[in-house]
């Protein structure tokens, strides 16, 4: 059959793992030279020269709409453990937030980092990231906030539905006021209305700060619930069309941001948000002027460790791209 690597890289290998269910597969050798400089330089290196590698690792037949990959890179800051660019099916993220625990549990797995903190470099800014003895990982996220609250839309099959905008690492439109059920039989339901506020976000040319487009849908139920061991449990629509299985960690700052401009949650007090399928993130956050600083606790757990072959006969060895390939990259710094 022929299989191989490209004769101008290295053997690539990656580690898969879950975050609460949602993969992250982290690429830890072979990966193309992107230079030395800041990490959002080399991201558009990486975008302009090398996005092959992107669709070959995360796209179908090898990924799906729900793979995140993480390409470890050398730091740019001698206090760093690692750089990091985050990417999916149609392109590339400036932070995520399940994919930041996947990697400690890749460093961890690797023996490259042991119980302590680390400072991680991502394209949205720097992250303190931590492990602890029982083997949860926590990160401390950019600084998050909202932006706009009770934003009305009219969506095409559900009516009105009004929410709040906010950021935490990726943009955000967040609302309880969407009446489902969240749970995973009411999938369709949960998937449609989500996309009918994202048809009707760009229709009305409603956006984050700076014109950033609204990539991420949440909906939110807060309790109190059955189980008894959560405060909410979230439907995210990440921008490849899939639900995260996780809470989302990006998302999950992006809510603490809002509960905390409502004076719903005072600092350093745990908030559990658990996700569609019932895993769980624990979040918390320092005040920071009009902003706060989440720090984030999940689970991840390495599930594989793999090397890309490819095929010169495999018209899909660099994956299955797609129209809504190439596009630009989401803004990383605000």
């Amino acid at each position: 059959m022929n299989l191989h690597l490209p004769d101008d890289i290295a053997p690539l290998e990656y580690i898969d793992s879950h975050t609460g269910g949602e993969p992250t597969r982290t690429v830890i050798a072979g990966g193309p030279d992107l230079g030395s400089g800041p990490l959002i330089e080399r991201v558009e290196i990486f975008r302009h020269h090398h996005d092959w590698l992107r669709t070959a690792l995360v796209t179908e037949p090898r990924g799906s709409e729900v793979m995140v990959g993480a390409l470890l890179l050398p730091p740019s800051k001698p206090d760093a453990i690692a750089g990091v660019i985050y990417f999916d099916n149609i392109g590339y993220l400036g932070m995520c937030g399940h994919g930041t625990i996947g990697v400690v549990a890749t460093l961890d797995f690797l023996g490259k980092i042991s119980v302590g903190t680390y400072l991680l470099e991502t394209p949205a800014g720097d992250v303190q990231i931590e492990l602890w003895e029982d083997g949860r990982a926590s990160f401390r996220n950019v600084p998050s906030y909202r932006y706009q609250t009770g934003v009305t839309l009219r969506t095409k099959s559900f009516g009105e539905v009004v929410g709040d905008i906010a950021y935490g690492g990726n943009w955000f439109f967040i609302t309880a006021d969407h009446r489902q059920e969240i749970r995973l039989a009411n999938l369709p339901q949960l998937t449609a209305i989500s996309q009918e506020i994202k048809q009707a976000l760009a229709a009305e040319g409603i956006t984050g700060q700076q014109g950033r487009q609204i990539e991420h849908i949440q909906l939110v139920n807060d309790g109190p619930f059955d189980r008894g061991d959560f405060d909410s449990q979230n439907f995210i629509l990440c921008p490849g069309g899939e639900y995260d299985r996780s809470p989302c960690g990006t998302g999950t700052s992006a809510r603490l941001a809002c509960l905390a401009a409502e004076g719903w949650l005072q600092p350093e007090q745990t908030w559990r948000q658990a996700s569609l399928i019932g895993s769980i993130f624990e979040g918390s956050y320092e005040a920071a002027g009009e902003r706060i600083i989440p720090t984030i606790t999940g689970n991840a757990y390495v599930t594989a460790r793999s090397q890309l072959l490819t095929s010169p006969s495999d018209p899909y060895t660099y994956g299955i791209r797609t129209s809504t390939d190439h596009r630009h990259e989401r803004p990383a710094c605000e």
